[in-house]
């Protein structure tokens, strides 16, 4: 046999392939652009479940490998990334520590920090279960790669929240021990329960990825990383802010390769832009109202602690949410 080119899956581009195109093209055993051609090669129950929700989902490409993450995120860039901003949040943590801060946090924001910040760990494993299994049943190599580094960041952001709180307990005994009771009883927590609750079981891998990454995370991930950031630096508590503007980071890489996906999802075939547009007006209704529940209780401390407040959050939520949908040629329903 003449002997093969790592990359010749790449030849008919009839240039030098990027290294990105070279490690995130043709990597899985179970998609028929796979490195094998075939699903499966044993007929297992496993086969049933990624006809179902993968090969038979309503939506559609002719080639799934035409996606490409607007980063190019390979493993190697991504470590090289994520420790630069460790290295950012690691300063900050450390500075807390030498300096006493948490000592001076102001009694009102101290109320705050355990009901709205504290249980944000748990919506926060929901994303990362969510990201994980839209990674496992993608139907490209590419797909998955983008979802399993984002599941990562969700992890950092848990991690993030969760060591800050040790800091806090360290200082006031018993500080959020009650995070999961509020997660599972507090009226604020509950609609955003119920959603991340439902999409845990939205089995189908584009269905999962339209409610998470188009509908969830860009609207909470806005209302938490920086409406709240900015209510931390409102409140004198500026390192959480700044912690909160490095994770926003992660965030916003996971809407722009979403909407990559969007895009060539749409020009590849004119039809999914209904099928998507169907699950957003699906998953819409209750995201916005779980969002709306924790708006309204941000421009209340506002008002309570006389600072200035965001003029009207909810509807800057909903201005920032159209843009984003306008620029993948969807919409807001109603």
């Amino acid at each position: 046999m003449p002997q093969q080119k790592t990359y010749w899956h790449l030849l008919q581009q009839k240039r030098m392939p990027t290294e990105y195109e070279i490690v995130t093209s043709k990597l899985l055993c179970y998609t028929g652009e796979g490195f094998t051609g075939k699903r499966f090669e044993l007929d297992v129950p496993l086969k049933d479940w990624y006809r179902r929700y993968q090969e038979e989902s309503p939506l559609v490409c002719s080639s799934w490998e035409k996606f490409c993450d607007p980063r190019e995120t390979t493993y190697t860039k991504y470590t090289a990334l994520q420790r630069d901003k460790e290295i950012f949040v690691d300063g900050i943590l450390d500075e807390i520590e030498l300096t006493g801060y948490d000592a001076h946090l102001r009694p009102a924001w101290l109320y705050i920090l355990p009901r709205v910040v504290a249980p944000f760990r748990y919506p926060g494993h929901g994303f990362q279960m969510i990201a994980s299994y839209i990674g496992q049943m993608a139907p490209s190599g590419r797909i998955t790669i983008a979802t399993a580094l984002q599941s990562a960041d969700e992890m950092r952001r848990i991690q993030r929240i969760a060591y800050r709180i040790r800091q806090l307990q360290q200082i006031y005994p018993g500080f959020a021990a009650d995070s999961r009771t509020l997660w599972q009883t507090d009226p604020i927590w509950q609609q955003l329960r119920e959603v991340v609750e439902k999409l845990l079981v939205a089995y189908d891998w584009a269905e999962s990825f339209v409610g998470l990454n188009l509908v969830l995370k860009p609207l909470v991930d806005e209302l938490f990383m920086k409406y709240l950031s900015d209510l931390a630096l409102r409140e004198d508590d500026y390192l959480l802010g700044q912690i909160f503007y490095s994770l926003n980071e992660d965030c916003q890489w996971h809407r722009q390769w979403s909407e990559s996906l969007v895009r060539m999802a749409i020009e590849d075939n004119v039809r999914n832009r209904d099928t998507i547009q169907g699950w957003i007006n699906q998953w819409y209704p209750l995201t916005a109202r779980a969002v709306q529940t924790f708006a309204l209780l941000f421009e209340d401390t506002f008002e309570r602690t006389r600072t200035p407040p965001f003029p009207h959050m909810g509807e800057a939520l909903d201005r920032y949410y159209r843009d984003y949908l306008r620029s993948m040629n969807l919409e807001v329903a109603g």
